[in-house]
C-alpha cells in the first residue's frame, strides 16, 4: 500500500513538474514508466494552477482595476506553465492553417517559427479570453478560472484516451504516446478532478459540459480527418480552445 501511495505521489509531482515550472525536480521521476502515467494528473496540476490564477486576480483587485486583475491573472498562468498549452495552440494554427496533407501539418507544427496563423490565433484566443473573464460576475471569477484550467485538461485527457498519437516518433515527450497507457480508471480519475470545482459553481453549470462535449467531439473528428491522430501541439489547442468554451458558457448561463 505505501510503495503504491509513494509511486502515485511521485507520478503527480512528475505531472507537475512537466506541466508547470514549480521547481519539484527532487520529488519527479523521468523514467518512461511514470511519464506515461502523468496524464490522469493534468487536471489536479489545473486546478493548482486556477489557483495560483485566481489568488492573482484576487490580491490584485484590492489595489488595481478588475481588468488589470484579469490581466495579470492571465499573465501568472502563462508564467506557471512556461506558455506550454499558448506554444501547442500557436504550433497547431500554423499547422492546421498552412499544411494540407499529414506530412505538412505535422512538420509545421514542429517548426519552433511562429507564423501568420499562429500569431493572429493567439490574438484571438488570448483576447477572447481575456474579454470573457472580464464579463463573469466578480463573485465566481476566481472559481471559474481555476474550473476552467481543471476541466480543459481534462477534456484533452479524453482525447488521449479515444484517439492515438498520430506521430511515429516521440516527438516533445513519451508522455504524449500514452493511449494504450490510460486506462478508463485513470480516465474517470481525471474526470473526477476535471468536474470537481462545478460542483461549487452551481448546479446548473454542468450543462457546460455539453458544449464542451461538442467541441471536443468536432476536434477530434478534425484530428482524426486531418492527421489520424493527435500530438502534443494539438492538446494544448484542445485545453485552450476548451477553456475558452467554458468560461463563454459560464457567461451563457448567467
Amino acid at each position: 500500500m505505501y510503495n503504491k501511495f509513494k509511486r502515485e505521489i511521485t507520478i503527480f509531482f512528475t505531472a507537475l513538474v512537466y506541466f508547470t515550472r514549480i521547481p519539484c525536480y527532487k520529488f519527479a521521476d523521468y523514467s518512461e514508466e511514470y511519464m506515461r502515467k502523468i496524464e490522469k494528473y493534468s487536471p489536479v496540476v489545473g486546478i493548482i494552477v486556477g489557483i495560483i490564477g485566481a489568488i492573482t486576480y484576487i490580491l490584485a483587485s484590492f489595489v488595481l482595476p478588475s481588468t488589470i486583475a484579469i490581466l495579470l491573472s492571465m499573465i501568472a498562468t502563462i508564467l506557471v506553465t512556461g506558455a506550454l498549452h499558448e506554444d501547442g495552440f500557436s504550433d497547431f494554427c500554423d499547422g492546421f492553417g498552412g499544411g494540407h496533407t499529414k506530412e505538412q501539418i505535422l512538420n509545421i507544427m514542429k517548426d519552433s517559427c511562429i507564423g501568420t496563423y499562429a500569431a493572429v490565433g493567439l490574438i484571438c484566443i488570448l483576447g477572447l479570453k481575456f474579454f470573457t473573464l472580464k464579463e463573469v460576475p466578480p463573485e465566481i471569477l476566481p472559481l471559474t478560472i481555476i474550473s476552467g484550467h481543471a476541466i480543459s485538461r481534462f477534456i484533452t485527457t479524453s482525447i488521449m484516451f479515444t484517439h492515438k498519437y498520430a506521430r511515429d516518433d516521440f516527438s516533445k515527450s513519451k508522455s504524449y504516446n500514452t493511449a494504450q497507457q490510460l486506462s478508463l480508471k485513470d480516465l474517470l480519475f481525471s474526470g473526477l478532478f476535471g468536474l470537481l470545482l462545478i460542483v461549487f459553481l452551481g448546479f446548473k453549470y454542468f450543462f457546460i459540459i455539453i458544449p464542451l462535449f461538442i467541441t471536443r467531439q468536432i476536434i477530434g473528428w478534425k484530428l482524426s480527418k486531418r492527421i489520424n491522430g493527435y500530438t502534443g501541439d494539438t492538446l494544448g489547442a484542445v485545453q485552450q480552445i476548451s477553456e475558452v468554451v467554458f468560461y463563454l458558457f459560464i457567461l451563457v448561463l448567467n
